[in-house]
């Protein structure tokens, strides 16, 4: 066993000595292949993480959203249709929502308006919604995250509470006001009472909370009409069931169940991420003609190399050996240094590269840093998709080489 080793040591020394005896040729290989690594590596930590933080929030989502259509387009909710979801067996909780959106003309973005919900404790208005974190997760946090929080502010009639994106974008704080266009034309001004936890920006970043009363003015929304319906069913596995008597039951409406919006959360990003892939195509095909250029053989030089080896004694699995670490090396260096360099760019600096593409087009962008959410999985398929299929193709025609006459090898001349 020693022996072996200590051969290996030898074999993968003097390969070492052969690449930087080419070092032009394989640092710009080298370059060109952690390219490919950080590109796929950083579309799939991105991707996979933000996947997993949309997961985690919509934990906190209702089971089943009732919404109303008219021509096939959604519509506004008639409460009265309300009592009729409470009466339908298994349902625990019905509540009514309003929530729209509102354009800013002067950024240039638009702004999600909600009314907050009220707890069921008493009056006022709910200060904090959770999120729960899956406890067997190890790289979850020890704590619930706040999907948004009041931070203590009052929200009162005239006021108003927002997000961090939407007072970075504004340049406004506690105690300014912003002005509204209703819908009537006339003009309006809310005053920002607080703004939310900077914490909970992925979900709140053009987010405002303001009072039932100042929404229907704003938007002049009847108080027999409010935008969706929530509703909340006492055992789970009956959520299918219950959604199917509301449609029974209100032949206009369109009940989302919540793990119909984490399907479509999953192929938003599949797709986003698959888009990244096709954009930096050329690189991935400047990689793949690297690779079928060792696949389809090998320089004169090399196959003189390799015919001087067998001449002073080499054997043929020695010289196989030779290329597979040759290969190898290339290849986990590549790898690993692409890997290193993915997981600073996704969760170190916030992923400037592939974040506008990632996180869809806005003008107002939330700020917040993912949590890494790596497994085993993903780097095995990186692993299979970069390190193997180039390792492979070096095997092919060093075999092909090294089993000719080194006589006939070492007639070829030139690079």
């Amino acid at each position: 066993m020693r022996a072996w080793i200590e051969k290996q040591r030898y074999i993968i020394d003097f390969t070492i000595s052969s690449l930087l005896r080419r070092k032009v040729k394989n640092f710009g290989l080298l370059a060109l292949y952690t390219l490919i690594v950080f590109i796929l590596a950083s579309t799939m930590f991105f991707t996979h993480s933000i996947k997993k933080e949309a997961s985690l929030i919509l934990k906190e989502a209702p089971e089943i959203i009732v919404q109303k259509l008219v021509a096939g387009r959604h519509d506004l909710f008639p409460a009265r249709d309300i009592e009729a979801i409470r009466k339908i067996r298994g349902v625990a909780r019905v509540e009514g929502r309003l929530w729209g959106y509102y354009f800013d003309s002067l950024v240039g973005a638009n702004y999600t308006l909600l009314t907050p919900p009220i707890p069921d404790g008493g009056a006022g208005t709910a200060r904090a919604a959770t999120v729960e974190i899956e406890s067997d997760d190890p790289l979850a946090p020890d704590a619930s995250a706040p999907l948004f929080t009041f931070n203590g502010a009052a929200l009162k009639p005239g006021s108003l509470i927002i997000g961090n994106g939407i007072a970075r974008i504004r340049d406004i704080g506690k105690g300014d006001y912003l002005p509204f266009r209703a819908y009537d034309g006339m003009f309006m001004s809310l005053k920002v009472a607080d703004t939310l936890s900077s914490q909970s920006e992925l979900v709140s970043a053009d987010l405002m909370l303001i009072t039932e009363e100042d929404f229907r003015k704003l938007f002049g929304i009847d108080r027999q009409y409010v935008t969706d319906v929530a509703v909340t069913v006492r055992n789970p596995s009956e959520v299918s069931t219950v959604a199917s008597k509301i449609r029974q039951r209100l032949h206009d409406s369109r009940p989302i169940v919540r793990d119909e919006i984490l399907r479509t959360y999953d192929s938003i990003f599949n797709w986003r991420g698959g888009m990244m892939i096709v954009i930096f195509s050329a690189a991935v095909l400047a990689f793949v003609i690297f690779a079928w250029d060792k696949a389809s053989g090998l320089s004169a030089g090399e196959r003189r190399e390799i015919g001087i080896l067998k001449a002073v004694g080499w054997e043929t699995s020695d010289v196989i050996q030779m290329k597979f670490w040759e290969g190898a090396l290339i290849s986990l260096t590549a790898f690993f240094t692409g890997v290193i360099l993915a997981y600073i760019h996704v969760f170190f600096t916030g992923s400037p590269v592939f974040e506008p593409a990632l996180k869809g087009w806005s003008n107002l962008y939330p700020n917040f840093m993912l949590t890494p959410f790596i497994n085993a999985e993903q780097l095995t398929t990186l692993f299979f998709l970069t390190v193997v299929p180039y390792t492979v193709a070096t095997i092919v025609p060093t075999w092909r080489a090294a089993t000719i006459d080194p006589d006939t090898a070492m007639r070829h001349t030139g690079e």
